[in-house]
């Protein structure tokens, strides 16, 4: 059974003025309920789900101080799921009297320490050690970001064979679901009316709850759509529009595409995080802005660029770099405008004072998008917001439009072939089916590219599940607008703003003669992003109408296709938009009832 925080009406949710465990300064509502809840019932294991950048360690840390005052254990150990991770938690255990050793390896731990820091990785190594360590002394074992545990067969069997003996393990996850079926250790998991099994959280407090409590900022993503061109290595060339309807192939060549430093989409596009950073500074003069990058040489661009665009040099965090850990922390702690980062930042590592960010990466699972995201969402006071700038990719804008949803890790999920992608099969047996029925259409979706040119348009602007915005030029008064919103707002404020900016784009729009009009211009909600499921299940339904009609007219599949190729214009249907395969199901529709 989940139990969900709520409002609480006599305390300030976010800052409650006492301290009733003496430990933290204040817990907030939810840490104050959550331990309220622990201590009732006293269990072995706990998971608690709070969104990135609501106090899980506080929480966690206080309890673990409860512990240990009341000889409940007589240790603590730590497990995060990185290097970095690992010495954070052990500074912020002590600073409220928790000593705990991040470089502990192996043998036994000097008197002056409550415990260890280690990595999930570490612990995979050397399960025994832990283990004859939990066999010795009462220990609480605190697993950060638990989720990561079943990131690999091996970590998921060495914490279970490692802190199987543990008095109290206390799992923590901001994220509670993953792209597989991998159970996660220590995890319970029930089944529901349709026998799937879910996680079952012990207290959960989400984002929307959050965002109620002033706990977290309310994150305003505006989206770039633009005109990308590419050449596969057979030597044809490809255009595409972020955001159109395209395969899922396509959607990932123009996704690149924009990326690639040497284009103009990422360039303006950082030129405008650079132009909201400095809007939201005149509120809150530290905020910092964060560029999440898909490998270290695009990183490395990301960092040139932003030094050409703003005069200043980027703070640049690479993985494998043994100054990373420290580059952050120096970063948290000055008033520096922008960071470059690979994958480091993207969960656990707290830099509250970022407030922008670029969605610069390819990496499409919901676990990541929501643990990037949750690195601009912590707030430190009431009315600050954060920026995400994102490609108008649908599957982002999907998630973007979901923030508030609560997910669990379902385990039951039938197995399919491409396991991380839901629409594998579907698109396996579309693939097979154009090129039965449909002319031939070649190898270029499945070789590599090469980026030719990007250009970037201002696409829309998502809040709290709706759209707002007409398409823009870089640059532009209309873009401004947007850009401009000022960096101190309450959440309904926010709405009300983005109403209005919106409404005086299209009365502006309206003044206009309709040949002056070079974008698309309608409002975003009239503008629907269309997905790949989407785009599947029309290709899907021509065929299906395709195949009706090859019965009642005795042609074949491929003399259907090629004369509504003929007649509506277009591409093969494995390349062809939403709009074009409306189209021609339309068609087919009309000459199937004049034949009756």
């Amino acid at each position: 059974m989940t139990t969900t925080a709520s409002h609480s009406h006599h305390l300030s949710p976010a800052f409650p003025g006492r301290a009733p465990w003496g430990t933290a300064g204040k817990l907030r509502a939810w840490q104050q309920a959550a331990m309220e809840k622990y201590l009732q019932e006293q269990p072995r294991d706990f998971l608690a789900v709070a969104t990135p950048g609501a106090g899980k360690t506080t929480f966690a840390l206080t309890l673990a101080s409860w512990l240990l005052h009341h000889h409940v254990v007589q240790q603590v150990t730590v497990v995060a799921p990185t290097e970095h991770l690992k010495k954070q938690w052990a500074a912020a255990a002590a600073r409220i009297g928790i000593r705990l050793d991040p470089e502990y390896s192996a043998g036994p731990l000097s008197r002056e320490y409550h415990g260890v820091a280690v990595t999930y990785a570490g612990v995979g190594v050397r399960p025994m050690l832990h283990r004859n360590r939990c066999e010795q002394r009462k220990t609480l074992v605190i697993l950060d970001e638990i989720h990561h545990a079943g990131d690999s067969k091996s970590w998921g069997e060495a914490c279970l064979e490692a802190f199987d003996p543990a008095t109290r393990r206390l799992t923590l996850t901001g994220t509670p679901f993953r792209s597989d079926t991998n159970p996660i250790p220590f995890v319970t998991y029930e089944e529901g009316n349709d026998g799937i099994r879910r996680s079952a959280a012990d207290y959960t407090y989400g984002y929307g709850n959050a965002l109620g409590d002033g706990v977290v900022r309310p994150v305003i993503f505006l989206s770039y759509s633009g005109n990308m061109r590419w050449r596969t290595k057979a030597g044809d060339e490809v255009a595409a529009r972020l955001g159109e309807p395209m395969t899922k192939d396509a959607v990932s060549q123009a996704w690149r595409t924009a990326l690639d430093p040497r284009g103009e989409w990422m360039p303006n596009v950082l030129r405008a995080a650079d132009q909201r950073l400095g809007e939201v500074r005149k509120s809150i003069p530290d905020a910092g802005g964060l560029v999440i990058a898909s490998d270290q040489d695009s990183a490395r661009a990301y960092a040139k660029l932003i030094r050409e665009i703003t005069g200043t040099k980027a703070t640049l965090v690479l993985s494998d770099d043994t100054g990373a850990s420290k580059r952050i922390d120096e970063f948290s702690e000055s008033g520096e405008r922008w960071m470059v980062a690979v994958r480091m930042v993207s969960e656990g590592v707290d830099v509250p004072r970022l407030a922008v960010g670029v969605y610069a990466t390819t990496i499409s699972t919901p676990l990541f998008f929501a643990q990037a995201v949750g690195r601009f969402v912590r707030s430190r006071r009431r009315g600050e917001t954060a920026s995400v700038f994102l490609p108008t990719i649908p599957m982002l804008l999907g998630f973007a439009n979901e923030m508030e949803v609560e997910r669990d890790h379902v385990l039951d999920r039938p197995k399919k072939e491409g396991e991380e992608d839901p629409y594998a099969e579907s698109e396996k047996e579309m693939d097979e089916a154009n090129r039965q029925e449909d002319e031939d259409t070649g190898d270029a979706d499945q070789l590599p590219f090469e980026a030719l040119e990007s250009d970037a348009v201002f696409d829309r602007v998502m809040y709290n599940g709706a759209e707002f915005g007409m398409q823009a030029h870089p640059g532009s008064e209309e873009e401004q607008d947007y850009l401009g919103i000022p960096g101190l707002l309450e959440p309904d404020q926010v709405q009300m703003l983005l109403q209005k900016r919106q409404a005086r784009q299209i009365a502006h729009s309206r003044r206009r003669p309709d040949t002056e009009a070079d974008l698309l211009e309608l409002p975003a909600e009239r503008r629907p992003v269309v997905s790949h499921k989407e785009l599947l299940d029309l290709r899907k339904q021509l065929n299906t109408m395709v195949g009706a009609y090859v019965h009642q007219s005795g042609k074949p599949h491929g003399v259907i296709h090629t004369e509504l190729r003929r007649v509506c214009g277009g591409p093969p249907s494995a390349e062809a938009t939403a709009g074009q395969l409306r189209e021609r199901i339309k068609k087919v529709q009309e000459w199937a009832t004049r034949m009756r």
